[in-house]
């Protein structure tokens, strides 16, 4: 798959899982970062790596839910952590899949 495809289909899958959790999103970047997987801030402002696009799709929707929700919450804590085993289940076998993965 080309890379434009790649990055449509991915930034597709960020809508839905915004259209299902109720974020308004502002901008949407892919683009090559660092040091994390995504970013996000209160103005609607969301980054993901472009290495994301080279992960499997559940790995890569473990991020992007992880994000999302911290336009409703700013932490880690309980309450995240319940309403990510709501949306991705065992979403700590995700995380560990993507710890192994570098960026």
């Amino acid at each position: 798959m080309n890379a434009v495809r790649e990055r449509e289909l991915f930034k597709a899958r960020v809508f839905e899982w915004a259209r299902k959790l109720n974020v308004n999103i502002r901008t949407l970047a892919i683009r090559p970062m660092r040091n994390k997987w995504a970013s996000c801030s209160t103005a609607g402002n969301l980054n993901f790596s472009d290495e994301l696009l080279d992960v499997d799709s559940k790995v890569a929707d473990y991020v992007i839910v992880h994000e999302l929700l911290h336009f409703f919450v700013p932490n880690h804590g309980k309450l995240w952590k319940s309403l990510m085993r709501a949306h991705l289940g065992d979403y700590e076998r995700l995380e560990a899949k993507l710890q192994t993965t570098e960026t």
